[in-house]
């Protein structure tokens, strides 16, 4: 640990200088994305069209989502909110390693090895679930819900906050949701599970992974299910080798 323990008040004008230079990236990225609106809304709006990738890999028939807005300040606010979340995702580095920077102090040499390996693989794996979500679970998402109908005479009008609301929201489902291994890890080193247990359990687990991915894709689709199923199955088989590893 630090010999140079410091004051109170030394700490927590550290930690305000922290705190400031976070939002200052944040917000200098932030208006960034937000002057260069035409490309973010050309990353954000992609999965709406059978142009975008994943749905000319799986051969989906040619559609296109018309969104529409129904506030007057909705585009603005929908621009500003979108900006500050890719602000924040793309500075999310800057801010860990100011984080860290803040309290590796405090730890001792073998906890501060420890703490990177955990940090950067926590960062590693949201990004990885919001990646998967961007390019599998949001677009078979918005395919099914977007271009659903429970008659012809009924057409769908989607609007412009939902969509951004529906991406965001999942965005940040899945990458929760990748952070199994890394939970599984921290609870295999405090001796709350192993990996026996976790195979033993396997069933119990894929059951339970069936019904979330269920609940994150409300679709008939067995499909679009399996798609989503299987790389959170595969999370939990990973979680099973990161435990024995780890324990």
């Amino acid at each position: 640990m630090s010999s140079d323990s410091g004051t109170f008040w030394d700490h927590l004008d550290a930690l305000r200088t922290s705190l400031m230079r976070m939002l200052l990236a944040v917000a200098l990225l932030a208006v960034a994305a937000f002057v260069m609106k035409d490309w973010l809304f050309s990353v954000v709006l992609a999965p709406r069209s059978s142009d975008f990738i994943t749905y000319r890999l799986l051969g989906t028939e040619t559609f296109q989502l018309h969104l529409m807005n129904t506030g007057l300040t909705e585009q603005f606010m929908v621009h500003i909110r979108t900006a500050m979340y890719a602000g924040l995702l793309l500075a999310s580095p800057y801010i860990i390693y100011e984080a860290f920077r803040f309290v590796s102090p405090a730890l001792y040499r073998n906890e501060r090895r420890y703490a990177v390996w955990i940090v950067g693989a926590a960062y590693v794996m949201f990004i990885l679930g919001t990646i998967v979500n961007y390019f599998v679970v949001f677009p078979l998402t918005v395919r099914f819900l977007g271009t659903y109908q429970v008659s012809a005479d009924v057409d769908n009008m989607l609007t412009l906050q939902s969509y951004i609301d529906t991406l965001l929201s999942m965005s940040l489902v899945m990458g929760v949701v990748f952070e199994l291994p890394v939970v599984s890890a921290l609870m295999g080193r405090m001796g709350l599970i192993n990996a026996s247990m976790m195979s033993d359990y396997r069933r119990h687990a894929l059951v339970a992974i069936l019904i979330v991915a269920a609940i994150i894709t409300p679709t008939a689709d067995a499909f679009t299910l399996f798609v989503v199923a299987l790389p959170i199955y595969l999370l939990y088989e990973m979680s099973i080798l990161v435990v024995a590893v780890s324990h």
